[in-house]
């Protein structure tokens, strides 16, 4: 695979972080594995809204669907997701602080 392709790739499963909702969702499954309904309560959307959020993560590889009855379980794909996203929320507080600092430097 050229690395044009696999950048593709990496933009199009970043993109799938690049929404508040769907970030809840991944940070709901953290923990266990949760009905559509369940997510929608927690996270206060409409069930629909819910759904369509996790059909994009699972088209993406992020969640998958585990079936009990006519009952839809989700969770995550990979634990790795979690790691990423404690990275992430990690290296956005740095710069958080990296920007209060110098806001406090340039300020003084």
């Amino acid at each position: 695979m050229h690395n044009q392709e696999l950048f593709k790739l990496k933009a199009e499963l970043c993109k799938t972080f690049a929404d508040p909702t769907r970030l809840a969702i991944i940070n709901e499954l953290r923990s266990r594995e949760k009905l559509v309904g369940e997510l929608a309560q927690a996270l206060n959307v409409p069930q629909a809204v819910a759904s369509r959020h996790l059909a994009l993560l699972r088209n993406h590889g992020v969640v998958k669907p585990r079936r009990e009855g006519t009952n839809v379980y989700y969770s995550l794909a990979d634990p790795k997701i979690v790691a990423a996203c404690d990275l992430i929320h990690q290296v956005l507080l740095n710069s958080l602080t990296k920007n209060r600092e110098l806001a406090e430097r340039l300020t003084a």
